[in-house]
């Protein structure tokens, strides 16, 4: 059951990854299709806020938990 709940964090992690990182990409091939967003610098420093802390919690899952359970 530990092993599955480790997986489901890391899964999900990277699933927000993926996601803010397309969305970055959208903006920098076409920011015209993002109308609400005045400021396009703004927004793409928010979604790469986004991944920064989905990698921070997948690191603290790789580090702290595999450890505690070397059987993962």
């Amino acid at each position: 059951m530990e092993k599955t709940i480790i997986n489901a964090l890391k899964k999900h992690a990277e699933g927000q990854i993926a996601k803010h990182r397309v969305n970055v990409e959208i903006y920098m091939q076409n920011a015209v299709g993002v109308g609400e967003h005045h400021d396009i610098l703004e927004t793409m420093d928010i979604e790469i806020a986004k991944i920064a802390d989905a990698e921070d919690k997948m690191d603290v899952v790789l580090k702290h938990l595999k450890i505690a359970n070397p059987r993962i």
